[in-house]
This record gives structure tokens, sequence and C-alpha cells, in this order.
């Protein structure tokens, strides 16, 4: 019986996924091993706090807490990255790198930030590096848009892909919660943090959205082309009158897609904002802590992924994936080539795609407006809103007693992002709108 090569394996970052990593490779080491066709050791784990408590027994002697001591020891074959945050975790992968180590991590703040970086030193070195964890947590995106649909141009992705806000967005959504006693539940549950700026401003998802997008259409968008909105702004009303009167959901939306313009060829869109899609649309169904990431390919039409999108376990089955598919490469002898791999040859064939800015997006708009109940007020408006090319498919005015303030919800049909922008501009100038206009705008997701 031929003898089984062994891949040896250094963690760094034994957290809440990096114990729900290490608990995966002992419990299942047979049927992993199995799979590879390789033997896997987890031979050196680091973490800066050795003392706390976890429940898992590792033994003392592949314990440290230096992380550059696993990351140059030459007898590990793949460094795993789960301490998060671009500093250290950025030297620490770099250096791994340089030593011709492959990689795993789900470090979604640093691939977003450093995608060219991290692309380019890879390649450099002939070595691999794989992120399934770093989007969707346990659902398999990454393998499946690299290589699932590698038969396919990618057309559009539309992503519920923080969990956090999507679970306030449900609350307040089935069950008429206020923005801020949603919140206060998710905190007190564990599914937002005590500071949830990231997860409800819309951080989270574009740091996503740029990994996905930029590995999707084979190009790199920065977050900083990314234009974000976060959710604070909504309120139950919304979702009540999106649904009762005009048969939509609101979900906070990350989405890239190709579009096209006369005289300036082809563009990507890449935007996180809260989005009316339709009640029908798989996306509408996807509630609570779960994530859905839909796919449009040229080829496969449409797709649907759907999971839990954090969490120890499901995120700790990703990262093993993906180890099993880095230890399988070393085991046949193929890592590190050219094409292999989520990167592939993206050094190579990189198509660099403008991204169209925020005021060039034509979309539908949800308005929702706050109004003195008096004769006139939406002729005012709709005169203005036709002035900038906006036209009115639908008006819902509710609660109405003549003399107080009322909310009045317009649905346009498509206009251009800087022709809304300018009319709520002169909409805000009228004596009669009374506090802030919120708008949402809609996609049919298709």
């Amino acid at each position: 019986m031929a003898v089984k090569p062994v891949v040896r394996i250094g963690l760094l970052g034994l957290g809440t996924v990096g114990t729900g990593v290490a608990k995966v490779l002992m419990r299942s080491k047979e049927k992993l091993e199995r799979n590879v066709g390789a033997k896997l050791e987890l031979a050196r784990v680091a973490d800066k706090d050795l003392a706390r408590p976890r429940d898992i027994q590792l033994p003392a002697e592949i314990l440290t807490d230096d992380a550059l001591k696993v990351v140059h020891d030459p007898s590990i074959d793949l460094v795993v990255e789960l301490i998060g945050g671009i500093m250290p975790a950025k030297l620490y992968i770099m250096e791994a790198i340089k030593a011709r180590k492959h990689v795993v991590t789900a470090n979604k703040a640093l691939l977003a930030e450093c995608w060219d970086e991290i692309v380019k030193a890879a390649r450099e070195n002939g070595v691999e590096v794989y992120f399934e964890a770093a989007v969707g947590g346990g659902i398999p995106i990454i393998q499946s848009i690299s290589e699932g649909l590698a038969a396919n141009r990618i057309e559009a992705v539309y992503m519920i892909i923080n969990g956090t806000s999507n679970y306030i967005l449900t609350r307040m959504d089935r069950d008429g919660k206020s923005f801020s006693e949603a919140l206060k539940e998710a905190q007190k549950k564990g599914y937002a943090e005590a500071d949830p700026a990231l997860d409800i401003g819309g951080g989270d998802a574009a740091h996503k959205l740029a990994i996905l997008s930029s590995l999707a259409f084979e190009t790199t968008v920065s977050l900083k082309s990314i234009f974000v909105e976060g959710i604070q702004d909504l309120t139950p009303q919304d979702f009540a009158y999106a649904r009762e009167e005009f048969g939509y959901v609101v979900k906070l939306l990350a989405i890239a897609k190709l579009v096209g313009e006369e005289g300036k060829g082809e563009q990507l869109e890449v935007r996180v904002h809260p989005t009316l899609i339709p009640e029908s649309h798989l996306l509408a169904s996807v509630e609570g802590a779960y994530n859905g990431i839909y796919v449009v390919g040229d080829a496969v039409g449409s797709t649907m992924f759907y999971g839990l999108g954090a969490g120890q376990m499901p995120t700790a089955s990703a990262v093993v994936s993906d180890i099993l598919y880095v230890a399988r490469s070393i085991a046949y002898g193929v890592a590190g080539r050219a094409g292999w791999g989520p990167f592939g040859d993206i050094p190579l064939q990189t198509v660099s795609l403008p991204v169209r800015p925020i005021e060039a997006v034509v979309t539908r708009y949800y308005m929702r407006l706050t109004c003195l109940d008096k004769p006139g007020v939406l002729a005012q408006i709709a005169e203005i809103l036709g002035r900038n090319q906006i036209s009115i498919a639908g008006v819902v005015q509710k609660e109405r007693r003549s003399g107080d303030k009322v909310p009045v919800i317009i649905l346009t049909y498509e206009a251009r992002e800087r022709d809304m922008q300018k009319a709520l501009k002169e909409i805000h100038g009228l004596d009669a709108i009374k506090g802030k206009t919120l708008i949402i705008r809609m996609e049919k997701g298709e």
C-alpha cells in the first residue's frame, strides 16, 4: 500500500472560528483524509491568549503565542489565517506567501482592502490563496463562482450577505418592530455586535461585495468605488407600505451587475443599499440571520445559494473545505500552478471594468415624504419630478387628517440617480415638506 503524503497545517487564531476548524479537523479526521488522499496534521497553532478557556483540548507542544513561528516553520505546508482585521493578519499572510506556503483565510476586510497585492504576491510565488469563508459563511459561493460556474459569463449578482441587518429587517417587516427595538433584540441574541455600525451601515456587505465582484467579473473592485447606504432610516411603515400597496419587500442588497451605455461601453454597477424587490423573488424569502446569493450567468441563467452566513461551525465548514482543496492540490503535486484555485490566472487576464458612478445609475424609486396635508402639495411634487424626467407610477397617502403632517408614498418609473437627487433638493425646499424624504431603490433582480 502506497504511503499517503502528509500535509502539515499551521493555524493562526484560536477564537470562535479557529476553534471550530480545529474541532472539525479532529473529529472528522478519517473522512477528510479519505477525501483528500493525504494525511492532515494540525501541526502548529498560534493564539495570543493561550490561557483562555476553550471547549477543545490540543497538545501543548503545538501551541504558541507567536504567529510568526508558525509562518516561518519550514515544515508547515499550509497556513490558515483566522485572526481577522488588516494588521497583523496582512503581515502573516504576506510572510507565508513569501515563504511559498499556501494560505486559507476568512479575512474579508483584508481581501477587500488588499486584493491586488495578495493576488500579485500569490502568483509571483506560485502559491494558492483560498477564501471561501470570507463571503457567505457556510455557503460555497467562491468555489461555485470560480469553478462550478466557470463556463458562464457572470452578468449579475444580488446578495443578502449580512445576517445582522437581515435579522433586523425581518423583525421590522414581520413583527412591526422599530429599528432600535430590532437592533437591541439582535444584540441580545448575539447576532449584532455592541458596535453594530459595520453591519447596519452596509460596510460588512461592501467588503464581501468587493471580493465576490472582483472574482466574478475578473476585475478589481475597490471599496471606495462601492456606493454604500445603511438601514437605519427605515421604519416599520415602509415595510407595510411596500408589501400591502405594491407587493414588494425591503432587503439590504449588495448588487453587482454588468450594464451597457451607448457610447461608453460596458460598465459594472456595485452598490449596497436597502432595496425593494418583488415578493415573488427568491431573495424575498431569505429571512432572519440567513444569507442568500442570487447569481445570473449567460449559460446557466439564474441560480440561488442559501444558508447561514456566520457562526462558528458554518464558517468552519467553509474554511475546512478550502483546506481540503489546497491539501488535495499539494498531495497531487499541482498546488500553485497558474490558473489553479480561485485566483486562477487573474493577473494575466484581468479586464479593467469601469465602475458606473451612483449618479449615473438608472432604477425605480420608492419615496416616503412627510407633507402638510393641504391642497396643491402633490401637484407641486409631481411638477418637480416631471421637470427632472421622473415619472410617477403610483401614489399612496395614508392617515389623511386635514392640516396635519401625513406620509405620502410615491413609486416612480425608472429614473437616473442624479435626476432624483436634484428633484429631492427642490422638493425639500417646499414649505409643505416636513422632515427628511426617504428613498429606497428598486430592483427586479433578474
